[in-house]
């Protein structure tokens, strides 16, 4: 427990930092706002889900509005699973949740594994934002865990 709300905070950290770096590159690519708006929005489903709430209000790929408002997602994101993961046992971490997919199909995972699929793919698209950042010659947001841990 102790390691995934340690890599939580790097979550919460480098969401910040790839907000600021596209802030400082004044991007104008709407597939990249798209997919930093994607990243917000799925650590919503999974928070959903993991608190027995439905997902079918939430659009995974719509166009994003501004990066302020993605700002404030990725925020209100950080106080809710902190609230969640707060209250969370390590005993829980193996419970089962069950739930629907995007597409309607019934699984069941552990909390374990949701929060690591939350962590995984939030560096996995943080990847690929620093990337197209490059590709527009802006300054990519240094974001590894090992960058996190120096501070």
């Amino acid at each position: 427990m102790k390691t995934i709300l340690r890599m939580m905070d790097h979550l919460y950290w480098a969401d910040g930092r790839i907000l600021d770096a596209l802030e400082a590159s004044h991007t104008k690519d709407a597939e990249l706002l798209k997919l930093v708006r994607h990243v917000a929005v799925a650590e919503q489903v999974w928070l959903s889900r993991l608190q027995g709430k439905g997902n079918v209000q939430y659009w995974l790929w719509e166009e994003a509005e501004n990066l302020p408002e993605i700002r404030r997602m990725f925020e209100a994101n950080a106080k809710e699973y902190r609230s969640y993961t707060g209250k969370l046992e390590e005993s829980a971490l193996d419970q089962m949740i069950s739930y629907n997919s995007q597409n309607g199909r019934s699984f069941q995972t552990s909390i374990g594994d949701i929060l690591l699929q939350v962590l995984l793919h939030g560096q996995y698209h943080r990847g690929q934002i620093n990337r197209a950042l490059r590709m527009e010659s802006a300054e990519p947001a240094p974001v590894d865990y090992i960058t996190f841990a120096r501070l």
